[in-house]
């Protein structure tokens, strides 16, 4: 569900220098060895020149978010992050050292990604860098993670292209990891599971498939063109239309008269336009799949309750029970008045099990962080966060989880904002799939 991804070859790291032993941080009690040193307790920083150390007074978390003042997207990434630092220093930090956050606005733009990356590591002196939504802006950066030797979680870019690029050459890229979503190889295998489970459950005996026409869609196109057939599911239609179409009945009228009980959409940018027209027209079929704008906790309020019986998958819900998400949700509503998007519980997450990976680690330096964080178990507001190790097909990415990828539908309310119920994995259901009133 992101943006057009560009090679990891266009990306130029021109004006980006190699982190040297001055950036490296450590607990005082590793560094036991070296004269003069007492930070027993404490974070520091060695002096590459002098060979002398100071205390490290802060953290620095830097995070690269799409137009956070005004993209749902980034302003929840932010928003999240902000609760993220303020928790940890509320419970003294991370190994009694002050965390601050510091953000670059990525603009939605591959070069404003690279050149915020560059500032938030030279010039802001990061020791981890989270979030990025665009795929291309993430691929646009892996050089400059490789050329910084820091750590980096992505927090909702889902292009399999960073984890391939870790794959096949592990000491350049190891340092990128995604805390979520689960990459879009992954996503495409969550709707397969999704049919397969609870399709027949329903009463669904065929579907129609359509997906968007963008690059990010060419994974989970690819893993339905080879497991459809598992769902045990009749497929009526599998196809992908340009993103320029903005008339859907010519498609629907055909799914209609093939007597599809479902149109399982794939889609990022275009996904509003045939949700109304299947509104709308109360057509004679359910509506949903992986849909973006569907995942926002203002859509139903957005678009007038017309996504009403819609159901999509996703990380995260204010329904979600997973360890943490209530007091996270709270908390945010609380703070901002609205409710997370899923990039946000996935921001929230990644700064956590950052902080714990350094206090495991009693570092802050990357090349101690990188196996601890491969071995990491955190329990995250979407979820159990542990990451795919070096030999994985996909390595460092969020371990997908057949119990832990959700799938709700949106139910009415008398509040006119209707809620997210999950109505898949059975293991975290919290309503019964509806039919629309209609049918």
């Amino acid at each position: 569900m992101t943006n057009t991804p560009s090679s990891l070859d266009d990306s130029v790291s021109s004006g980006s220098s190699h982190r040297g032993l001055n950036r490296r941080r450590l607990l005082g009690s590793t560094a036991s060895g070296i004269a003069g040193v007492s930070l027993a307790g404490c974070l520091g920083t060695f002096d590459s020149i002098g060979g002398t150390s100071a205390a490290q007074e802060t953290i620095t978390i830097g995070l690269l978010a799409p137009k956070p003042k005004s993209n749902y997207i980034g302003r929840s990434m932010q928003r999240s992050a902000e609760l993220a630092v303020e928790k940890l220093n509320d419970d003294g930090g991370i190994d009694g050292t002050t965390v601050e956050l510091v953000t670059g606005d990525t603009h939605e733009s591959p070069l404003e990604a690279r050149r915020e990356y560059q500032r938030l590591i030279l010039e802001e002196g990061a020791d981890v860098t989270v979030g990025v939504f665009n795929s291309s802006a993430l691929e646009n950066i892996m050089e400059e993670m490789a050329e910084q030797q820091t750590v980096h979680i992505t927090t909702g870019a889902a292009t399999t292209a960073a984890s391939e690029a870790v794959r096949d050459d592990y000491e350049r890229y190891k340092y990128h990891f995604r805390a979520g979503p689960t990459n879009n190889h992954h996503l495409g295998l969550a709707q397969i599971d999704f049919l397969g489970d609870v399709g027949s459950q329903i009463g669904w005996e065929s579907v129609a498939v359509l997906v968007e026409d963008y690059p990010w869609a060419d994974q989970p196109w690819k893993v339905y063109q080879d497991r459809l057939d598992e769902t045990g599911l009749d497929i009526v239609m599998d196809e992908r239309y340009a993103p320029s179409t903005n008339d859907f009945s010519d498609l629907y009228g055909e799914i209609a008269r093939e007597g599809a009980d479902a149109a399982i959409f794939g889609t990022a940018h275009t996904g509003t336009t045939p949700m109304f027209q299947w509104a709308k027209g109360q057509l004679p079929f359910a509506f949903g799949g992986i849909h973006l704008p569907m995942q926002l906790p203002s859509y139903f309020r957005q678009t007038g309750g017309a996504c009403q019986y819609g159901f999509g998958l996703t990380s995260a819900t204010a329904q979600s029970e997973f360890d943490g998400t209530g007091a996270f949700v709270e908390d945010y509503q609380r703070t901002y008045d609205s409710r997370p998007v899923y990039t946000g519980y996935h921001t929230y997450d990644a700064v956590h099990a950052f902080a714990r990976a350094v206090e495991d680690a009693g570092t802050t330096d990357s090349e101690e962080l990188v196996p601890v964080l491969e071995g990491i178990s955190h329990p995250g507001t979407s979820g159990t966060i542990e990451f795919y190790g070096a030999d994985a097909d996909y390595p460092h990415d969020l371990k997908y989880v057949e119990d832990e990828t959700l799938c709700f539908q949106w139910h009415g309310g008398n509040d006119g904002n209707g809620t997210q119920e999950i109505i898949w994995p059975e293991k975290h259901k919290t309503a019964d799939y509806e039919p629309p009133s209609w049918l």
